[in-house]
């Protein structure tokens, strides 16, 4: 019973679309992007990227478009440090990988040039925000409730708002990243120091800023994506519990993003690879099933081991099985590779060699825009 109501509330969203004159929000297309946030800054700063067969530079967002990407992930904080300067430059010169919105539009315009889909995610804080920080934004420290809802909605907006006047249309719009435990709250240590928007210690209040960035949203992009971002795809339970919140709270957004790292899932206990990425899909399916929500991976990777012949085609194979799955799962709009041009240095999961070419986690990422 509870699909066939879905069902019917799937068709009178179509057909009262098309009685609006307005298109759907979700199409059927596969998107496969990049997050290349920050990128401006890593080729400011002197990394230089190539193709598999030039000597001849290729700017990351253009290297992308050519191996077959079709959109971008651009992550925006509030107020972030600034990152440094290039190399005999100026203080008109500043890196731009700073992840500000002048940020994200620079990346924005390079994309839109491309023909590529735009998808803005906002972190809500002055810098990295996921399951373990979500550090509420200098600015907006001792603010109560009410107050820091309308900090969320007006650097939401202001945000957008620049992008729209430049002429960028945003496909997607991420209202906080890796909320599993929420957002907007501090933490010293394995201490929480302020609540505020704890999935687990405040889930009304949690609710309410996710709805309070689905509002500023549509009020500049009305027909945006607007998706509520969860770690552990492989995890219904996590799932379960955290989209129920928001469905207790009637929390608006309209997709479920999902992050799968079958490295990072190894570390937590989930060894088998492929039973993890099999375990993502069989959620998405539960996702729409339960709570009548279309998803897509918005962060993916493998581990980058060139001095390992054996553990670099493990992590081959796993690339392209997870494109594989997630292109033939209903339900699964797209698959977004996470900083796909990160040099193996301290982070080992992006997708390029220390020379700035693609590996073979890249080739097995991108053969998935050949399947069109």
């Amino acid at each position: 019973m509870k699909r066939i109501l879905l069902t019917f509330a799937a068709l009178a969203a179509a057909i009262l679309c098309s009685c609006s004159g307005e298109a759907p929000l979700i199409d059927d297309n596969f998107w496969l992007g990049a997050d290349i946030s920050g990128s401006g800054g890593q080729q400011k700063r002197g990394d230089l990227y190539y193709n598999e067969e030039g000597d001849e530079p290729v700017e990351i967002t253009r290297l992308m478009h050519d191996m077959g990407l079709n959109a971008v992930r651009l992550r925006v904080w509030v107020n972030p440090r600034r990152w440094g300067r290039a190399p005999g430059g100026s203080a008109e010169d500043d890196y731009l990988g700073m992840c500000n919105k002048e940020d994200v539009l620079y990346n924005a315009l390079l994309a839109k040039e491309l023909g590529m889909e735009v998808m803005v995610n906002f972190h809500y804080s002055d810098t990295w925000a996921d399951p373990a920080h979500q550090s509420i934004p200098a600015a907006w420290l001792g603010h109560d409730f009410e107050t820091m809802k309308q900090d969320l909605k007006a650097h939401t907006v202001e945000t957008l708002k620049l992008l729209k006047d430049n002429g960028v249309n945003v496909k997607w719009v991420q209202v906080g990243n890796e909320t599993t435990n929420g957002l907007l709250w501090n933490n010293q240590g394995d201490s929480v120091t302020v609540h505020m928007g704890h999935s687990k210690l405040d889930p009304v209040q949690y609710a309410g800023f996710l709805d309070a960035g689905y509002e500023a949203v549509k009020s500049v992009y009305p027909k945006a994506i607007v998706i509520v971002h969860l770690d552990n795809g492989y995890n219904q339970s996590l799932y379960d519990w955290n989209l129920g919140i928001l469905e207790e709270n009637g929390t608006r957004y309209d997709m479920v993003g999902m992050s799968l790292y079958p490295y990072w899932a190894a570390r937590s206990g989930h060894e088998d690879a492929d039973q993890v990425i099999a375990d993502c899909m069989k959620n998405i399916a539960h996702v729409y099933e339960r709570f009548g929500k279309e998803s897509m991976i918005v962060e993916t990777g493998a581990e980058v081991a060139l001095e390992d012949p054996d553990k670099m085609a493990e992590s081959i194979r796993q690339m392209e099985l997870i494109v594989k799955s997630a292109r033939s799962t209903p339900h699964c709009h797209g698959l977004f590779y996470w900083n796909p041009c990160c040099r193996p240095r301290g982070y080992r999961l992006g997708a390029f060699d220390m020379e700035g070419r693609p590996t073979g986690i890249m080739k097995a990422f991108t053969e998935g825009a050949r399947q069109d």
